[in-house]
């Protein structure tokens, strides 16, 4: 006969309580998200622009689109957020959350803005810059 595989009660309750803190720690993100959208929009627009790493038309365009990007966000599903950021997964070893859908939001739906003119750089620079604003805001 086959034997069943039961997992250890240790080792479902180390599990537990992992899945449990990271539920927690994405709950307090977007908590913090909620409360500095305006401020977190802004400056990662105006960063995008002093790195050139966006070249646009309107730096108001831009941080409207950033506004919109981080509303649907606090919006989304966890498989929307998952799929959105799918690509860009491997981006870095443990990626926040919140930056690496900002990137993807840059990379895949900014560049075809009608005011957005160029996206400069790599996707690691991209995230990176938009990490460093998230990070001061919004720390995990």
């Amino acid at each position: 006969m086959a034997r069943e595989y039961r997992p250890n009660a240790k080792e479902f309750s180390v599990i537990s309580k992992l899945d449990q803190a990271k539920e927690n720690q994405r709950i307090n993100a977007l908590h913090l998200l909620r409360e500095h959208i305006d401020d977190l929009s802004s400056r990662i627009g105006t960063k995008l622009i002093e790195e050139r790493l966006v070249e646009t038309l309107s730096k108001e365009d831009l941080d409207d689109q950033l506004h919109h990007c981080l509303e649907a966000l606090l919006t989304a599903e966890d498989f929307d957020v998952q799929f959105q950021t799918a690509n860009f997964r491997n981006l870095v070893p443990r990626p926040h959350f919140v930056s690496l859908y900002v990137t993807a939001f840059i990379i895949e739906k900014l560049i075809d803005h009608k005011s957005t003119v160029e996206i400069y750089g790599t996707d690691e620079e991209i995230y990176r810059c938009v990490n460093n604003q998230v990070w001061k805001l919004i720390p995990m």
